[in-house]
């Protein structure tokens, strides 16, 4: 199943808020997080808003600091266009726009021009730079703005326009470098938590991929389970009926039909697992088989040539233990079919003390390499074990032939394997 029906399947917060903020998630090409798509918007809205923002406030600005400050001239509102304009270029180059917008800045004051929003644009620079991963150059950019204000407000004021103009109150500096501490503070806390979201981002990403392969994995062990089976079934019959075809006509219809039989409850279980995949989150169509199912097993042995003597209870079963001892019985007498000389097996089911014991015994000998199954069949019991917290016990006994032996909790604990 792939990974975007396994997230459709989810549910959870809102998309926006498992991304972060359309402006959280906007890189620079130089070092941050955001896509080449984010990179490549211009941010016109924004800068015209702030830029006619500013025009409007330096003017309110200046008519309130008239004597004090040099008038707003074109060269004045040259800088503060400049200033503004700078930040159409903040999500693709933060470091020249965070040295520009501070450099607009100090010229603006160094020529005696009225306080007012011209900081803004230097707090969004830098803000965005911060945001964007570039810490330093923004730290760069306000303390060259910092002290640049205190060198033209302390000292080179005499000089500057507006003539006759004193010197700065040092507590004005105060206020200027806590409104510095606080732009670095603010783009700090949102680049944390720009990368908080990029961890959960990818924390999900990485959730979804590995449940996407626990739903592959499920569907390959049900396919192989169902398809060894019956096709093991078919390829015995398949040699009974061509051996028979000439000397005894009527075993060998008896084998065809077996054959017809089998094929189609293959196509039947292939058709129900494909079907969890076309409609992922319905409810199957046909019940999961489960151990009450033991006896058409039986059968299925039977006509393979193979006798199968079930003792023991069969007890009742949550869904997912039920099925997966199943198939642990299928696969388990699948092997025998297939690996064993022997044409009897015998199958133990015991439910004492909060567990279920499966215990499929032949005689053997082997018929092949592979005694007890190629090992593709035993991984899958043990994957099926291990997820309801089992454990799955397959070797040789010391008298001969081969044990299966299936350990299942009957209160279902499901283990959560690290892939």
């Amino acid at each position: 199943m792939d990974e975007q029906r396994v997230r459709g399947r989810e549910g959870g917060p809102p998309r926006w808020w498992g991304q972060g903020p359309p402006w959280g998630n906007r890189g620079d090409g130089q070092g941050g997080s955001g896509t080449d798509q984010d990179v490549g918007r211009w941010p016109w809205r924004s800068t015209v808003l702030l830029t006619v923002f500013v025009l409007a406030g330096s003017k309110y600005a200046a008519e309130q600091q008239v004597g004090e400050r040099a008038d707003l001239d074109l060269f004045a509102r040259v800088l503060l266009v400049v200033g503004s304009g700078l930040l159409l270029w903040r999500h693709r180059h933060p470091v020249l726009v965070a040295f520009g917008t501070a450099t607009a800045a100090m010229i603006y004051l160094g020529a005696g021009y009225p306080y007012g929003p011209v900081f803004l644009t230097v707090a969004l620079g830098c803000f965005s730079a911060v945001v964007a991963g570039h810490r330093k150059a923004a730290w760069a950019a306000v303390g060259m703005l910092w002290a640049g204000h205190v060198l033209i407000a302390h000292w080179l004021y005499r000089w500057l326009p507006p003539s006759g103009d004193e010197p700065a109150a040092w507590g004005q500096e105060i206020v200027v470098a806590a409104w510095v501490v606080a732009i670095v503070a603010v783009a700090e806390l949102v680049r944390v938590r720009r990368q908080q979201w990029d961890r959960e981002r990818a924390e999900r990403a990485q959730a979804a991929r590995r449940r996407a392969d626990e739903e592959r994995l499920r569907i390959a062990r049900e396919l192989h389970d169902v398809l060894a089976h019956s096709i093991s079934v078919i390829n015995v019959q398949a040699g009974v009926g061509l051996a028979l075809l000439d000397s005894d006509p009527e075993q060998a219809r008896t084998a065809l039909t077996t054959i017809k039989a089998a094929s189609k409850e293959a196509l039947g279980e292939v058709r129900q697992v494909l079907d969890t995949l076309r409609t992922p989150g319905d409810a199957p169509r046909a019940p999961a088989p489960g151990l009450d199912r033991l006896p058409e097993l039986v059968e299925q042995a039977a006509g393979a040539g193979l006798t199968v003597e079930v003792r023991g209870e069969v007890p009742k079963l949550p869904p997912g233990a039920d099925l997966a001892a199943f198939r642990i019985v299928q696969e388990a007498l699948t092997n025998v079919v297939r690996h064993s000389g022997s044409r009897h097996a015998r199958v133990r089911v015991d439910a004492a003390d909060g567990v279920l014991r499966l215990r499929v015994d032949d005689d053997g000998p082997a018929t092949g390499a592979d005694a007890g199954g190629s090992g593709n069949g035993l991984a899958g019991m043990r994957e099926r074990a291990a997820a309801l917290g089992g454990t799955i016990e397959a070797g040789p006994r010391a008298d001969g032939g081969f044990r299966v032996l299936a350990v299942l909790p009957l209160k279902v604990t499901t283990v959560k394997e690290d892939r």
